[in-house]
Parts: C-alpha cells; sequence; structure tokens
C-alpha cells in the first residue's frame, strides 16, 4: 500500500470534523512536498476546502454525513448557528434553509464554499452568550446552536426593518412570515428572551415578543 493510500486512510478518523493543513500534512511527512499531495487529494475529491487551510474530508471517504452547523462553528468564531437555520435544525419552519446562518460578536462575515455559503451576523458581545446550547450527534462530534427562543431574538435583532408595534403584528410575523410551529411556541423559555431584552437592543420588539408568548399561553 502506498503512502497516499495510507493517508486516505488516516483521513477517516477525522470523519465529519473539519481539518486544517497542519494536521493533513503531518500524514505526508516523507513527502518532499506535501501541499501538492494535500492539492492532489482536494482535486480527486477526497478533501473540500471550506476556507485557506482548512478542509473537511468528503463523506464518500469519510463514511460520515457532513455537519453543516459544524463546520459553519469551526469556520469562523466565536459563533454559534442562528436564525433560521436554528429554527430548521429544530424543525420548528417548513422552508429548508440551505445558506447557514450563524452570529458572531466579531465583524460580519460571509464565506462561499463548495457547500454553501456561510454567513455571519454580529451581535454585541454579551447578548451574544445568552441562549447557546451544545448539540452533540451521535457521540462524534458537537456544534453550539441558538435555543429557538435565541434564534428568534437574533431574527429581530440583527435584521434591518422589523419593526413591531402590536402583539397582532408580532402574531402576523411569526406566523405568516416565518411560518413558526406555534405548539412548540408553547414549551419556550420566556427567560432566556427576557434576558436578551436587559442588553436594549431592539428592546420594545422583544418586549413585545415576551409578551405575546406570554399572553399567548398563559406562561
Amino acid at each position: 500500500m502506498n503512502e497516499l493510500s495510507v493517508c486516505m486512510n488516516d483521513l477517516k478518523q477525522f470523519g465529519a470534523i473539519p481539518v486544517d493543513y497542519k494536521a493533513i500534512s503531518s500524514l505526508l511527512t516523507s513527502y518532499k512536498s506535501p501541499a501538492d499531495k494535500v492539492s492532489r487529494l482536494e482535486k480527486n475529491g477526497y478533501l473540500i476546502r471550506l476556507k485557506k487551510g482548512l478542509f473537511v474530508v468528503s463523506p464518500e471517504l469519510s463514511d460520515c454525513t457532513i455537519s453543516k452547523e459544524l463546520i459553519a462553528n469551526q469556520l469562523y468564531g466565536p459563533s454559534y448557528v442562528s436564525l433560521e437555520s436554528a429554527l430548521s435544525f429544530f424543525g420548528l419552519i417548513p422552508e429548508r434553509v440551505y445558506n447557514v446562518l450563524s452570529v458572531t460578536h466579531k465583524r460580519k462575515k460571509l464565506y462561499r464554499t463548495a457547500l454553501g455559503e456561510f454567513e455571519y451576523m454580529s451581535v454585541p458581545n454579551k447578548y451574544f452568550s445568552v441562549g447557546i446550547v451544545q448539540k452533540v450527534i451521535d457521540n462524534s462530534y458537537a456544534f453550539l446552536i441558538a435555543s429557538p427562543e435565541k434564534a428568534i431574538c437574533d431574527i429581530i435583532v440583527t435584521k434591518s426593518g422589523i419593526r413591531f408595534q402590536s402583539l397582532k403584528s408580532i402574531k402576523s410575523y411569526l406566523l405568516d412570515d416565518l411560518r413558526v410551529d406555534f405548539d412548540a411556541v408553547k414549551t419556550w423559555d420566556l427567560t432566556i428572551i427576557n434576558e436578551c431584552v436587559k442588553f436594549g437592543y431592539k428592546k420594545a420588539e422583544l418586549q413585545l415578543l415576551s409578551k405575546f408568548i406570554e399572553n399567548e399561553y398563559s406562561i
């Protein structure tokens, strides 16, 4: 078995976890130009480039399903998956979201990759830390994602033009615009929304959201 074949077998150990150039080249130490071999692995489809120096092993080689949520965390951080991407992940909206939307307390960012676009919205640091949960998948990897409550708050806070004047307008936005599963809203944790309110970003809108859920479901 030649060294490239050995390297391909070793690549499987990374599974769905993004891997950097240094880790890959460590498997090719006997080559004069590991960079050429990494390029060959990419050209042959065994590696998928996410950005300069960061790859994910192809699912055909790893036998693992690619996790765009995990990739989003790794591409640009600190960050967590949020907005419609989080709502879709939790099955709260009917539409499938193809681009991955995340939140960071750093500047906005957009990556275009072979796996789609990964977009990062910017929020203040103190607000950022509220309502983040960790999802562990098959005991093999984990990623950070907004709770459903925080995802809704993030949509309201980060998107321009979203203004609410009444409880009726909140209900219309959730039901008609986002098409949120209202049965799931009954289980939402108001403390997360109220914690977001404390930081004062679109405070009036978030207060209306909290009041609507409290009134609608007598929480």
